[in-house]
């Protein structure tokens, strides 16, 4: 009789134990939960998912697409007055182009009231005036004069002052390259002046 009694007492534990172990896998998953299965993004890359806007369709990527184009065209645009290096053609891009856009740009020429000249003998040229009429080529002869001389002084000193300060770089096509700079108007150069008129180059 306390054989089977002692039995039945070793055995309880054992019949007890799916019971505990069930009791225990139930109420173990509700202090843990469940791994995502991937890492917790970091707080910069979440902000950027949620600052982009995916478009909604065609039409909306495509007005993004042309929205951010324009963008660029304008920071380019603005970069190439300002004469930044990256943005500027071809034709502007060195160290002897930027030369010779401040050296024209650091003095005063006839030749750079020439379109005013132009717009005045325009306008003379409907007054049926006989002297007008007479001195207007004159006028215009010592214009194109004028333009040839300075154009050929400017050229020569960039040309020079290049050679000094950059031996070995290209000086192709930089002397009518300056007379076009000088010919002009100061307010619509493209770049802009970098130097006022009067300063050291």
């Amino acid at each position: 009789m306390f054989r089977r009694r002692s039995t039945a007492t070793q055995d309880a534990p054992d019949e007890g134990a799916p019971g505990a172990s069930a009791s225990g896998q139930a109420d173990h998953p509700a202090s843990v939960t469940a791994g995502k299965g991937r890492p917790t993004p970091k707080r910069s890359e979440a902000e950027r998912r949620r600052r982009y806007n995916a478009p909604g369709d065609r039409k909306e990527a495509l007005r993004q697409t042309r929205t951010r184009d324009r963008s660029a065209r304008a920071r380019k645009s603005e970069a190439m007055r300002r004469g930044e290096e990256w943005a500027l053609p071809a034709k502007d891009k060195g160290p002897v182009r930027a030369l010779a856009r401040d050296l024209v740009d650091s003095r005063r020429r006839v030749s750079e009231f020439y379109m005013y000249g132009l717009i005045v003998l325009l306008f003379l040229l409907f007054l049926h005036n006989p002297v007008i009429q007479t001195v207007l080529p004159l006028l215009l002869v010592a214009m194109v004069l004028i333009m040839i001389i300075e154009g050929y002084f400017v050229g020569r000193k960039v040309t020079a002052l290049a050679n000094e300060r950059f031996p070995g770089e290209s000086t192709r096509g930089i002397k009518m390259y300056s007379a076009m700079r000088a010919l002009q108007i100061r307010q619509l150069r493209f770049p802009k002046p970098r130097v006022k008129p009067g300063a050291t180059v």
